[in-house]
């Protein structure tokens, strides 16, 4: 183990200015935890870009490196639980947010919150999915629960050509629900056809007549990562029993809604945290990622880039022109 790493961090200056660089940490440096991970491949998710550019509500101090996801080799696990040389997915928790995170070379967390790699997944895919992919697996998991399947009827899904939305529809289409995909970027319907959307509609058509208590029911279920006047838009035209699932304020994290579409259709809103969930349900959703809801296409277009381009990806995010997952190689 070396005694120093490259890693990314973030800084703030005497006048409230965050600036970011690429430096060399001490392995002292990282906090107490049972499990060092040599990193392979981080990703970049919406926290990400907020963390390293110093918005408010991720990160409480600085400096810091951001990255709340990581895969990579075991070097060390001082309770066991895993043997030097595996390879583990570490999403969540704290990673990344007030705990150095996979824009390091090296992590040091509890090993609780390692997840073995399934057999049929490489690290570097493990990261094409990262949070996003957890994300909308438990999603689908949640919505399977709840009973909603492909012969139920039609599936929303909002903010569709985001990481999390963009492997949602995915997700849905592997497993063989009808998807219709919600967006803002109608240009961008090739993309989400190819990803297996039957239908591409535009935030207009889901917000028309929105002002109304209830709108006509046909959702049998939504993933939403948008939240808002969408999701509550999406809430309004879900069909009697439906569930509709929520784990994202791209759009806001307001609400704008009644209780009509819960007392009078019996519609159930299914909160999705992915960085606290348990871990037998990590585990089980990690398998079916690598499985039998495995997205294909997702896999193979993905965007690699070193942590000198992160730069540029942050700010691209925010502002709604990213599309789809960009992993960062940490690799020499």
């Amino acid at each position: 183990m070396p005694e120093h790493f490259r890693a990314l961090l973030v800084e703030q200056d005497s006048a409230g200015n965050f600036t970011r660089k690429i430096t060399t940490r001490r392995l002292d440096e990282l906090p107490a935890g049972e499990l060092v991970l040599r990193v392979h491949y981080s990703s970049v998710n919406y926290k990400d870009a907020l963390s390293a550019l110093g918005r408010p509500g991720v990160t409480k101090r600085y400096p810091h490196t951001p990255g709340i996801d990581a895969a990579g080799e075991v070097v060390s696990c001082s309770d066991g639980s895993f043997a030097p040389g595996d390879a583990v997915i570490v999403t969540g928790h704290d990673l990344g947010m007030n705990i150095p995170g996979g824009y390091g070379e090296y992590v040091r967390v509890p090993a609780s919150w390692a997840v073995r790699l399934p057999q049929s997944l490489t690290l570097k895919e493990s990261m094409i999915l990262g949070t996003a992919g957890l994300t909308a697996g438990l999603s689908l998991y949640r919505l399977e629960q709840a009973g909603v399947t492909p012969e139920t009827g039609e599936i929303l899904v909002t903010g569709a050509t985001g990481g999390v939305g963009s492997l949602a529809v995915e997700l849905l289409a592997r497993a063989g629900y009808h998807v219709v995909a919600a967006t803002g970027k109608l240009d961008e319907e090739p993309y989400l056809r190819g990803l297996g959307a039957r239908q591409v509609i535009g935030r207009d058509e889901l917000l028309a007549g929105a002002e109304r208590p209830l709108l006509k029911e046909r959702w049998s279920g939504t993933i939403d990562v948008v939240g808002g006047s969408l999701l509550a838009a999406a809430i309004k035209s879900t069909r009697y029993g439906g569930t509709v699932t929520c784990c994202g304020l791209a759009g806001s994290p307001d609400l704008p809604i009644n209780v009509f579409p819960f007392i009078l259709r019996g519609v159930t809103l299914a909160g999705i945290d992915s960085a606290e969930a348990p871990a037998p349900a990590r585990a089980e959703v990690w398998q079916r990622l690598a499985t039998r809801w495995r997205p294909e296409r997702s896999l193979a277009s993905a965007e690699l880039c070193p942590m000198e381009a992160l730069e540029e990806v942050f700010p691209a995010l925010l502002s709604g022109k990213h599309r789809g997952r960009t992993v960062v190689s940490l690799l020499p």
